[in-house]
């Protein structure tokens, strides 16, 4: 499935997009019986509300897109959205004035709700809606975001029996080969005698091999490293998840899934830096092999780990990969992960949790994430709760007892794996739990769309 807009030429009606304090004063502007019409049937311009308008003839002439107050729109993001799917077919444009940011974010939010995952069961045949690329906005862009987040979602919504460390490393590789990028795979026992050993102690109980994978893109500019967790299916180990625990593990590699459509983002839009990409890809399973709890590991580092819980099983393989990394020295490293639930407990599915030391990373990041429609929540890179994660046995414990702060011991753990001064680490969600604007239930992408729009600041691009 790809994203497009109608072609900018093609014959279209208006949608025409009225604020609620501005109701009056466009009524006023448009012949009675419009307004008649509009009044009869309750239309208040109400966010994503939408009022097919007729002409003379009982025809459609054009709609009206309420986009409501600015706290409603604050509070629903894509809300104005809803409503473009009540159109009928054909190809539409918006007209009036409307704010830059809230153009784009129509924009990219009707792109967006066009995603439908219907590899198991054909969707309905949608009504061919088309929506006209706004004057002003970069539909180049736009569509290459809405491209990257499909195949985020994809990822991340195709179960594990289709979707293994084989199939996460196909699809890895074969967008390596779109954009012309070098490659490279260790897999199985291979990771012992390259220097992953976490790596291959989390996976070696699969039947599936465990492996590394790691893609580099471009030849001048800044040195950007991205790393993503891609636990294809995680049961927990033999510290066994609970039934209801599992249902969602299918998504325990979204941070993998995450980091390729930024990936593809940054290598569709050519953006003048040097890339790097590395997914350690598991199976995190159960059998006579599987590493125990109270099991120490060396990692690539040096550092010994301490397995207090085999569920903690994403930030061992995430070590090995940045220790990985971090030997180059990158300019800028981020990890991205569907690391803790403490995450979602505390900034709740939306938000993308994301942490570093960097004030200056923060605030670009920050700043873009607005008009990213991508929004993240700086947490604290807390040192006082370091000796949270020293067992006293091992050099670190891979799951602090107590239940505390589980989030932020997580990144305390893998920042001990990076010595490169400017690491970002995110702890995301990667699944949307009810539909919403432009956002089926399912996987989604978290903070690519803000980082994307944040590399210039923070790469000085």
């Amino acid at each position: 499935m790809t994203p497009a807009f109608a072609e900018p030429d093609a014959p279209s009606r208006p949608i025409h997009v009225v604020e609620a304090s501005a109701l009056d004063a466009w009524l006023n502007a448009h012949p009675v019986a419009t307004q008649t019409w509009l009044q009869d049937s309750g239309f208040k311009a109400n966010l994503g509300d939408l009022r097919l308008v007729p002409d003379g003839d009982g025809r459609v002439a054009g709609a009206v897109l309420g986009l409501g107050t600015a706290d409603a729109r604050r509070r629903t993001r894509f809300g104005a959205v809803k409503g473009l799917s009540a159109l009928p077919a054909g190809d539409w444009q918006l007209e009036g004035p409307i704010d830059p940011a809230q153009r784009d974010e129509i924009a990219l939010g009707w792109l967006l709700s066009t995603y439908r995952f219907d590899r198991y069961r054909p969707a309905k045949t949608p009504q061919a809606v088309r929506l006209k690329a706004p004057e002003g906005c970069d539909p180049v862009r736009l569509t290459v975001m809405a491209e990257a987040e499909f195949l985020t979602r994809d990822l991340i919504n195709t179960p594990a029996s289709d979707l293994g460390p084989d199939e996460l490393e196909s699809a890895f590789m074969a967008l390596a080969a779109r954009f012309g990028a070098a490659t490279q795979a260790i897999r199985g026992d291979d990771l012992i005698a390259q220097g992953f050993p976490m790596v291959h102690a989390v996976g070696r109980a699969s039947a599936r091999a465990p492996r590394i994978l790691s893609m580099r893109w471009g030849t001048s500019g800044p040195s950007l490293t991205l790393v993503g967790k891609g636990v294809c299916f995680d049961t927990g180990g033999l510290d066994l998840k609970p039934s209801s625990g599992m249902l969602l593990m299918k998504k325990d590699m979204g941070g993998a899934a995450t980091v390729m459509g930024l990936a593809q983002m940054i290598m569709a839009l050519g953006l003048p830096v040097r890339l790097r990409v590395i997914v350690p890809a598991v199976e995190n399973a159960v059998s006579g092999n599987a590493m125990r709890p109270r099991d120490i590991l060396t990692s690539r580092k040096g550092l010994t780990v301490e397995v207090n819980n085999t569920d903690a099983e994403g930030r061992l393989i995430l070590a090995d990969a940045l220790a990985w990394a971090d030997e180059e020295n990158p300019e800028l490293l981020i990890s991205m992960a569907t690391l803790t639930g403490a995450a979602r407990v505390a900034v709740g599915p939306d938000l993308a949790p994301f942490y570093t030391d960097d004030d200056d990373l923060a605030e670009a990041l920050s700043a873009a994430a607005a008009p990213a429609c991508d929004p993240v929540w700086r947490m604290p890179f807390w040192d006082p709760y370091e000796p949270m994660i020293e067992p006293g046995i091992a050099d670190l414990d891979n799951a602090p007892s107590g239940g505390m702060a589980g989030s932020i011991t997580a990144a305390l753990f893998l920042r001990r794996f990076v010595d490169a001064p400017r690491y970002m680490h995110f702890d995301i969600y990667g699944h949307t739990p009810a539909d919403a604007p432009a956002r089926l239930k399912g996987g989604v992408g978290q903070g690519a769309r803000a980082i994307l729009t944040g590399l210039p600041a923070m790469l000085g691009l």
